[in-house]
């Protein structure tokens, strides 16, 4: 006997296919037929149902097309305002600018700064404290 009965977890994969648009014939799908976005997205759901409160996302956009893209970061911008810790990991500075409130920026892995995002942050302004300081 596992933890959701069929009835239950059929609804919570529906819901999930719902929340975060999951483009699948069925829910009983097997992951593999889908592309690389709806790949993520289904991972993603299955880290969700166990509500957690903070989120770690390391690179979640990383091979997905624009538009996956962008429906992922609206799941993520969802989560933080339902009151989620989110923290995302990745190597794309347009990325993190577009997503991100605060960026922690590290060198040679340790922390430099923590930058509040603004409209006019740049890139260079995040790799000068991502280079080492001479």
């Amino acid at each position: 006997m596992g933890l959701f009965h069929e009835v239950d977890e059929q609804r919570t994969a529906e819901n999930q296919r719902e929340l975060l648009a999951l483009k699948c014939h069925s829910v009983n799908q097997n992951i593999t037929e889908l592309s690389g976005g709806n790949q993520q997205k289904v991972l993603i759901s299955k880290w969700l149902c166990c509500c957690p409160e903070v989120i770690i996302f390391d690179e979640p956009t990383r091979g997905i097309d624009v538009g996956a893209k962008a429906e992922i970061y609206k799941v993520m911008r969802q989560l933080a305002d339902d009151g989620k810790v989110i923290l995302m990991v990745s190597s794309e500075l347009p990325e993190i600018i577009t997503v991100c409130d605060r960026i922690a920026v590290f060198c040679e892995g340790r922390l430099t700064q923590i930058l509040t995002n603004r409209d006019d942050m740049s890139e260079e302004e995040i790799m000068a404290w991502a280079l080492p300081q001479e």
